[in-house]
């Protein structure tokens, strides 16, 4: 059920627990045992579905064919970034800020260049990146059966970013759950199930299909920026449930991404931390788009009432790399 109101707050959202046909909290994660994941895991792996020296995992879905209906989709000519503006403000959700460093200013006499340096410690939960399939480790192997011996202080051996070379160019569909709870945002903690997926791609008319790019908006920025930023370690993050698991598996999308890091936070699964990111990075070897402002691409699929778009994005191919930050484009 959506839309309920809390009789001491504003609307919030309640879910029936497809476990215990109860209603809880939107804040309240079910729990799901270590031994239930394991036959999650198994469930949805794609370990060796491409061959055994495969390192492209689901990207494997975006063929030629894909590309050219993806770009058939562009019938507005409008552009959305996705990107958030870099942080460069040190904050509870930033602890490692963007970094800007002028190297070459106009002060300089006779100097005709301008030129600076960018640092930046991309993975965690302030700037829009790509997670390579390296990026996680889980019973001490990556994506396809790698050894995490493969990672060394010279970079990774397997499942690098630099494999993204030719970048994402595909199909892009949005699932809009504070949309479809009727809500700005969702509140830190609270966790999307399967269920909810399947409303929304109801109520949108649209159809999920092989190679495409889904993101999952929780308004995490609109909540930001009207609240500011908060701790996820202490206060959660909204996110995927576990068991959106074999949903997401079912679909075969190529990759995936949110405007956090995907996880509901706290998982509700005993041992497991970050469960989406196991099940995507690791069993499905599905890359992932961490961190997107999706505000004004809501907005955008909103107006236009088409919630399918062209997706393209092009990370730093670093040879060895464990992801890149990125600015993902949606073109109408």
């Amino acid at each position: 059920m959506f839309n309920l109101l809390c009789k001491n707050c504003l609307p919030v959202a309640l879910l029936l627990c497809p476990i215990t046909a109860q209603c809880v909290s939107a804040q309240t994660p079910r729990s799901m045992s270590n031994d239930e994941f394991e036959q999650l895991y198994r469930d949805v792996s794609n370990w060796g579905r491409w061959g055994k020296t495969d390192q492209l995992g689901t990207l494997n879905l975006i063929t030629a064919t894909k590309r050219k209906q993806a770009a058939k989709l562009v019938v507005e000519g409008i552009s959305v970034s996705l990107a958030r503006i870099p942080e460069e403000v040190k904050a509870a959700d930033n602890p490692d800020p963007f970094v800007q460093t002028m190297l070459r200013t106009g002060s300089e006499p006779g100097n005709m260049w301008a030129v600076d340096n960018y640092s930046v410690s991309y993975h965690g939960f302030a700037h829009t990146h790509m997670d390579s399939l390296c990026h996680l480790l889980y019973r001490g192997k990556m994506y396809n059966g790698f050894s995490k011996d493969e990672i060394t202080k010279e970079g990774t051996k397997k499942l690098s970013i630099h494999n993204v070379q030719p970048g994402v160019f595909t199909r892009g569909v949005l699932i809009d759950i504070p949309a479809l709870r009727g809500v700005e945002y969702l509140s830190p903690g609270s966790p999307i199930y399967p269920d909810e997926l399947d409303a929304w791609v109801n109520r949108a008319g649209i159809e999920i299909k092989p190679g495409d790019v889904v993101f999952f908006r929780t308004g995490r920025w609109a909540m930001r920026d009207k609240e500011g930023p908060w701790s996820v370690g202490e206060q959660g993050a909204a996110g995927l449930h576990a068991s959106c698991g074999r949903w997401l598996r079912k679909q075969d999308m190529a990759m995936v991404g949110s405007d956090a890091a995907m996880d509901v936070m706290p998982s509700g699964v005993e041992g497991v931390t970050h469960p989406i990111h196991v099940l995507t990075l690791n069993a499905m070897g599905i890359h992932i788009f961490d961190n997107c402002d999706l505000e004004l691409l809501s907005k955008t699929c909103a107006k236009l009432k088409r919630w399918e778009f062209l997706i393209t994005a092009a990370p730093i191919p670093v040879k060895g790399g464990t992801g890149s930050p990125l600015n993902p484009i949606a073109s109408f």
